[in-house]
């Protein structure tokens, strides 16, 4: 059987699916359509289904029904040889719970993925690159907000705003690029700020007064602050400098943080989470409380705030530098 996509178009269903038959094809439609409600999450299962099936096609697997535990953990064990620990679980669990779907669904008799275990990972230090406060701030502060002209930059106003977000609010980059206007209000004389973080939980906190200064002045340029309904960070329309009226992309986010980063004469190959654990880790190291910063980062538990803690990094450089030779 070939491996090809049996559906035409962008959202085709894999071969293995599609020759389940009608009922198989509903339930997988409906798995993610009612089971996955964030669209960064129903991407990556996606993605992980798809590669599964072709996993099954390739391997004589005509059925995705007819999958066996046996496939699973040799699937599980291919991927570990060329995929880190943290994706191989990931794409163990889109497996796993589309699965338990098609079990719910009455279509398989119990689910092979339940007994498989995936590679074992232990996080104790994240990977993102944190910045210094010193390097946090030059980015900030090298952000041109004045043209030659004397007029100032609505775009350049807008990228400053997103960063400080990231740093003052530990806002994750997808909830900031989320917001509306109307996110941005008023409470007790502060401004304060409104995000809707993963799984759609609703996180409101006060803003820093620099981030409030910087919300401010970009809101008054902009003539976004009498429209609440639009987007807060929207996309440059193409060939002007006006904003649009679609909300910024997550990889034009991306290459606005490197360019910018760039531009302060900074080294360190950032990404947009580096701002938030750069935030979290200044306010850890001028005596912030974990348990403050989880609940100001939005994290379920402290164990998921001390990954973005970086404050053993001066320890270890330190010891190093103790190699006096």
């Amino acid at each position: 059987m070939s491996s090809e996509v049996i559906n035409s178009g962008a959202n085709a269903l894999p071969a293995v699916i599609s020759i389940g038959g009608e009922r198989v094809r509903i339930r997988a439609w409906e798995f993610f359509a009612a089971q996955i409600r964030n669209k960064n999450t129903r991407d990556a299962y996606k993605r992980a289904i798809a590669q599964f099936c072709l996993w099954l096609d390739a391997h004589g697997v005509a059925v995705i029904t007819d999958a066996q535990t046996l496939h699973v953990a040799a699937f599980v064990e291919e991927l570990t040889q060329v995929q880190s620990a943290p994706t191989v679980k990931q794409r163990l669990a889109a497996v796993r719970a589309f699965l338990d779907w098609l079990v719910t669904g009455g279509l398989m008799p119990f689910n092979p993925a339940a007994a498989v275990r995936g590679p074992s990972h232990k996080v104790k230090r994240g990977k993102t690159p944190v910045l210094s406060t010193t390097e946090a701030r030059r980015i900030l502060d090298a952000i041109a907000i004045v043209e030659p002209a004397g007029v100032q930059n609505v775009g350049a106003l807008r990228d400053r705003a997103l960063i400080a977000l990231m740093v003052y609010s530990f806002a994750r980059i997808s909830a900031g690029l989320a917001m509306r206007v109307e996110d941005i209000f008023i409470q007790d004389h502060r401004l304060w700020v409104r995000l809707r973080e993963k799984g759609g939980k609703r996180h409101e906190m006060p803003c820093h007064h620099n981030l409030e200064a910087y919300l401010r002045e970009y809101l008054a340029a902009s003539g976004l602050r009498d429209q609440p309904k639009a987007w807060l960070f929207p996309a440059i329309v193409r060939g002007t400098t006006a904003l649009g009226n679609v909300p910024l992309a997550l990889e034009n986010a991306y290459a606005m943080v490197r360019r910018r980063a760039a531009a302060a004469g900074i080294e360190t190959k950032i990404g947009n989470h580096t701002f938030r654990a750069t935030g979290i880790t200044a306010y850890l190291k001028n005596g912030g409380t974990l348990e403050k910063a989880a609940v100001m980062a939005n994290h379920d538990s402290t164990r998921t705030t001390q990954i973005y803690d970086r404050r053993p990094d001066d320890v270890t450089l330190d010891e190093v530098e103790r190699v006096a030779i």
